[in-house]
């Protein structure tokens, strides 16, 4: 299977910058699994699509403002103190996985200027990090001293590490959060969920739909381009998820009594996904997961999944027709195109389900 088989043509115009004021009220594409038939529709209006019994999976994780614009100290000062030092180039550096306690895998820019050894400074000296080694794809390993919590020091020094496709600067931080957000780790929002707010999430719930929660803290490996050719040679960088009992009894309930999975995301589903026992039942426990789905896989446990629209050639999309068939999803982005629809984190959302 090749990459360019998920190709297709997407004016720039049509890649949303800004979140829309109500969440609930982007534009969703309701499309059936089977037949590739679509329906226009308004996000809120989602709940006409779902059923009492069916189970709803959210990914409950927490973007970081993982995003720190700093200075390399180029004095002879190597120890990492907090000794002022000459102000030296500027540095770039977006956390991706917490190793242990203080020391975090970063992708650093420019790496050359960032070798072991390095001191960088943050906000004056509130933060500062050193490289301590060079990891696969030319990571860095770097390890932070600061005063106080860092969590609050990053709060306050860190910027949202929004795709390099949205240009304009984000005005509000939790905008780019899913209002059932919880426990940080991420380095990007699972932006199916942002579509969601807590009155329409009391809605649906109130139908009879069950909520189930799982976390995935997301990589920037998941939005890694696919260089190879042939897609089976891509690698997917590991994220780490957790299901906790209680929701994995959520999931596993839903099944034996013949309701729905519904995921809303990309996450959710390889979360459950990378849970399931070959009977499709969901294991509680937390782990590293590398799944990477694309068409002729088969699904243990999701059933329908709610989603934005992804970039041409992305392991997303691959999941996506994995799910829907590659001929009936392209044709429903190329309808999404005709009709204006804005497209990726931002953007506007599709619903894959049996109608």
């Amino acid at each position: 299977m090749k990459k360019q088989d998920f190709y297709f043509e997407l004016p720039q115009e049509l890649i949303a910058q800004d979140p829309l004021e109500d969440r609930s009220s982007s534009r969703l594409l309701v499309m059936d699994k089977e037949t590739g038939e679509w329906k226009h529709e308004v996000f809120r209006n989602v709940t006409q699509y779902l059923r009492a019994g069916d189970c709803l999976v959210i990914n409950d994780t927490k973007v970081i403002p993982a995003r720190l614009i700093g200075t390399r100290i180029v004095s002879g000062e190597t120890r990492p103190g907090f000794m002022p030092g000459e102000p030296g180039a500027q540095i770039e550096l977006l956390l991706l996985k917490r190793r242990e306690n203080d020391i975090w895998e970063t992708l650093v820019k420019p790496g050359r200027k960032a070798k072991p050894g390095t001191i960088i400074e943050f906000g004056g000296g509130l933060l500062r990090a050193e490289v301590l080694d060079i990891v696969e794809e030319g990571n860095r390993l770097v390890k932070f001293y600061y005063h106080g919590i860092f969590e609050e020091i990053l709060d306050r020094l860190g910027q949202m590490p929004l795709p390099p496709y949205i240009t304009h600067v984000l005005q509000d931080k939790n905008r780019y959060q899913t209002v059932y957000a919880k426990y940080e780790g991420s380095a990007a929002a699972p932006t199916a969920g942002l579509h969601f707010t807590g009155e329409l999430l009391e809605k649906i719930e109130a139908m009879g739909v069950t909520i189930a929660h799982v976390t995935l803290h997301v990589g920037l490996g998941t939005f890694r381009p696919v260089k190879e050719e042939d897609i089976l040679a891509h690698h997917m960088h590991s994220e780490f998820y957790r299901v906790l009992p209680e929701e994995a009894e959520k999931i596993n309930r839903t099944k034996r009594e013949g309701g729905r999975i519904i995921c809303v995301g990309t996450t959710s589903c390889r979360t459950v996904e990378s849970a399931a026992d070959e009977d499709g039942f969901v294991k509680p426990g937390e782990g590293d997961t590398e799944i990477f789905i694309y068409p002729g896989y088969r699904f243990k446990v999701l059933d329908c999944l709610i989603t934005n629209f992804h970039l041409p050639e992305s392991t997303l999309l691959m999941l996506v027709s994995a799910l829907a068939g590659r001929e009936h999803v392209l044709a429903a982005y190329a309808e999404a195109v005709r009709e204006g629809y804005r497209f990726f984190s931002f953007g506007d959302a599709m619903f894959i389900t049996d109608l």
